[in-house]
């Protein structure tokens, strides 16, 4: 295994909801855009963005289909009319069709890279104690990708006294989140982020 998908890895299983198109082609091969839809405990449904190389399946998948993958999460800018936007997506390395009636939905994700800027730590209107941290994780050919992860309670506590710069190891889920943007001319749009969310935090030394 590479140190890339040592710092960034993804486990996931799901079912493919919508269409899949084309994305983009590169050195001649074939990417695939899709989502990826998994069902947390309390029955919320994350939708995730997935990108699949075509070398990895014989058969284009379909809407409904089950899907069982190896990856890892991935950002990218994209110009915007507002500006830059932080994009994030699953990347899979590994992919397989499963059979859509006897699977067991799986969303885990492990990741160890740098945060890039203090924990902004908040509480809830709930009283729930929450913090936002952006890590920024090494992976081949000198990239790094810059992803954002949400804490709660004692990580969320934990995670604002942690410096900027400092080598953390976490492991949680990808999660997708609804909310709205409200522009300076009062037009408010509805917009989609994705994060990941935390179960466990801890600093480790740098090598």
């Amino acid at each position: 295994m590479d140190k890339g998908y040592e710092n960034n890895h993804a486990h996931m299983a799901g079912t493919i909801v919508g269409d899949v198109v084309l994305d983009h082609m590169l050195y001649g091969e074939a990417f695939y855009f899709m989502h990826l839809a998994i069902p947390r405990l309390s029955g919320v449904m994350d939708v995730l963005p997935l990108i699949v190389p075509g070398r990895l399946f014989d058969v284009l998948p379909q809407d409904g289909d089950a899907a069982m993958l190896e990856g890892q999460i991935r950002s990218y800018n994209k110009r915007t009319e507002g500006g830059n936007r932080l994009m994030v997506t699953l990347f899979a390395r590994s992919f397989l069709l499963l059979d859509p009636a006897a699977f067991t939905p799986c969303n885990e994700v492990s990741l160890c890279g740098y945060l890039c800027k203090p924990a902004n730590f908040r509480t809830t209107p709930f009283s729930r104690e929450i913090s936002d941290l952006l890590l920024a994780v090494n992976r081949s050919y000198h990239k790094s990708d810059y992803l954002p992860c949400i804490a709660w309670g004692r990580n969320a506590r934990f995670a604002q006294n942690l410096s900027v710069g400092e080598r953390i190891r976490l492991a949680g889920r990808m999660q997708s989140r609804e909310y709205q943007k409200c522009y300076e001319d009062g037009t408010v749009a509805e917009r989609t982020t994705y994060e990941i969310s935390c179960s466990s935090l801890e600093r480790i030394p740098s090598p």
